[in-house]
């Protein structure tokens, strides 16, 4: 799964930022404070259950939303959250493809250095660290395949 979700943050990335995404080392998250400091959340229900968090630092996030706004664009800009949310809702969508009868929730977005991100405690958050030009990021995901009958 991790791979899915690996392409489609280098896919989105590369086809609405024009940029190329590397990434780090994946490892298992072992606390709930986002990684970064701008946080857009999907969830996730059906066959697979749980949720995706895009953490960026913050000036990777206003790097970006100034791509997406044509304009610079400050921390307590609503571009800067529509943006953030944006990003996660193409990039899950895109992961989401490979995920049989899964659905998406709209994306909520949480600015703050230090958020807590509440995660389901019976599956591992994998972290998977990136950077950009501009940054960098994460994705963390915290999804297990739901049982039978449960979607």
């Amino acid at each position: 799964m991790i791979g899915h979700f690996v392409h489609a943050i280098q896919d989105v990335l590369g086809t609405v930022a024009a940029t190329k995404v590397s990434v780090g080392k994946v490892h298992e998250k072992v606390d709930q404070v986002a990684t970064h400091d701008i946080s857009g959340i999907i969830g996730f229900s059906g066959n697979f259950a749980g949720s995706m968090v895009l953490s960026f630092r913050n000036e990777t996030a206003l790097a970006l939303a100034k791509v997406f706004a044509g304009t610079d664009v400050t921390l307590n800009s609503p571009y800067l959250t529509d943006a953030v949310g944006e990003l996660a809702n193409m990039i899950a969508g895109v992961a989401k493809k490979h995920l049989i009868d899964t659905y998406m929730t709209a994306p909520s977005v949480i600015v703050g250095t230090g958020h807590f991100v509440a995660r389901m405690h019976d599956v591992p958050c994998i972290v998977i660290p990136c950077e950009i030009p501009a940054g960098a990021f994460a994705v963390e995901i915290n999804v297990k395949e739901a049982p039978a009958g449960c979607s």
